[in-house]
C-alpha cells in the first residue's frame, strides 16, 4: 500500500497498553502522525509522550470503541488535526475468564461490542473515508481462536470467530467494487500483555496464557507488515499454526484434549486478589506499557513469521535451487 508521504496518517485503537502500545511503539520510528484511541487517559498521554519523544506526532482521543458515534467523530477529529487517514489498525479488545453458564448476559455482550464490534465500528469510521479516495490499509486483529475456540473464553472465541467471517465478507465487496483499499487481518497467539492481570475472571486462580507467550513487540512487527503489503491474513508464530490446523484435522478431538487441560492450562499458581480491579467496563488507573508479567518465558522472535514476512524471497531462493539442480543433472547428461 503507497501512501501520501514518508509520515503516514496512522489511527490505532487499544493504542494505551498492550499489543496497540507496541504498535504504537512500531509506527513511531516511521515517523508517523498516530492518533491514539483507547479509554484509559492515563496509558494514553504516556504513549503519546512515546510518540513525540521519537519524533512523531500524536493526537491523544479517549473514547470507547463499542461506541459507532464516538469513532466516526475521532476520525473526524483525526483529519482535522492529522490529514487524510492511510492506515486504520484495530487492536482494541475486552475479554472474560469465564465458564459460559456463569458470565451474566450483559458482560457477554460487552466483550462482544468491544471486541467484534469495536472493530466494526473502527472499519466503518475508516472506509467512509478511504473509499472516496479509493486508497488505505485496514488491519484487524485476529487470533488462532478465531479459528479454534477454547474453554473459559466463549464471549472472546466467538467475537474473534466473528471478525473472520467479517473479513471474509468485506474483502469480497472490495474486490467486487474494484476498490484499491485493502483489509488484512493478523492472527495472534497469546502474548505478553497487562490483559492477564485486568481480565475480568469469576476463577480463583490468576489468569495466564495456555502456552508460553510471545512478546508483544512480535506482535506489533506482523500488524506493521500487514498494513503495508496486501495479504489477506498473517499468522503469527508455530502455535497459531497447530491451533488453526489442528481444528482442521482434528477438531473433535481438540474438544476432548481441551476439554481436559485448559481450564488448568489457563489458571497460574497464585490466586486472585480481593481487591483486584477489572477493566471491562472502566479502564484500570494508571500507565501499564506494553508487556505483562510472563517476560521471563515470553518469546522474543518468530521464525515463522520472519518466513511468512519474507515468502517472496523464499520462494525465489527455492525455484533458484531447483534450477541449479536441473542444470546440474542436464550437464552430467550431456557429459
Amino acid at each position: 500500500m503507497s501512501t501520501r508521504n514518508n509520515h503516514p496518517v496512522v489511527v490505532i485503537t487499544g493504542a494505551s497498553a498492550g499489543v496497540g502500545r507496541a504498535v504504537v511503539r512500531r509506527f513511531s520510528g516511521d515517523g508517523a502522525k498516530i492518533a491514539l484511541i483507547a479509554r484509559g487517559r492515563d496509558g494514553l498521554d504516556a504513549t503519546a509522550r512515546e510518540v513525540e519523544d521519537a519524533g512523531g506526532t500524536a493526537l491523544v482521543l479517549p473514547c470507547d470503541v463499542a461506541d459507532a458515534s464516538a469513532m466516526e467523530h475521532a476520525a473526524e477529529a483525526t483529519e482535522d488535526a492529522l490529514g487524510p487517514i492511510d492506515i486504520w489498525i484495530n487492536v482494541a479488545f475486552a475479554g472474560i475468564l469465564s465458564r459460559f453458564v456463569d458470565i451474566a448476559p450483559e458482560d457477554y455482550r460487552r466483550v462482544t461490542d468491544v471486541t467484534y464490534h469495536g472493530q466494526v465500528n473502527g472499519t466503518r469510521a475508516a472506509l467512509k473515508r478511504m473509499l472516496p479516495r479509493n486508497r488505505g490499509s485496514i488491519v484487524l486483529t485476529g487470533s488462532a481462536l478465531a479459528y479454534r475456540g477454547i474453554p473459559l473464553q466463549s464471549a472472546y472465541c466467538g467475537a474473534k470467530h466473528a471478525i473472520q467471517g467479517f473479513q471474509d465478507a468485506l474483502r469480497a465487496e472490495l474486490f467486487h467494487a474494484r476498490s484499491r483499499v485493502h483489509i488484512s487481518m493478523v492472527q495472534l497467539p497469546g502474548i505478553n500483555t497487562p490483559q492477564f492481570d485486568w481480565i475480568k475472571t469469576n476463577l480463583p486462580m490468576k489468569p495466564k496464557p495456555a502456552s508460553p507467550p510471545y512478546q508483544p513487540e512480535v506482535a506489533a512487527e506482523a500488524i506493521h507488515f500487514a498494513a503495508f503489503h496486501k495479504r489477506k491474513q498473517i499468522m503469527v508464530g508455530l502455535p497459531t499454526l497447530e491451533a488453526i490446523w489442528g481444528d482442521r484435522l482434528a477438531s473433535p478431538l481438540l474438544d476432548h484434549y481441551l476439554g481436559r487441560t485448559g481450564f488448568k492450562g489457563q489458571q497460574d499458581v497464585e490466586r486472585i486478589a480481593y481487591d483486584r480491579q477489572d477493566n471491562l467496563w472502566q479502564p484500570v488507573p494508571g500507565d501499564h506499557g506494553a508487556h505483562g508479567r510472563f517476560d521471563a518465558e515470553a518469546r522474543r522472535f518468530s521464525l515463522q513469521l520472519l518466513l511468512t514476512m519474507k515468502r517472496n524471497w523464499l520462494i525465489a531462493g527455492v525455484l533458484a535451487a531447483g534450477l541449479g539442480v536441473l542444470a546440474s543433472r542436464r550437464n552430467r547428461e550431456l557429459q
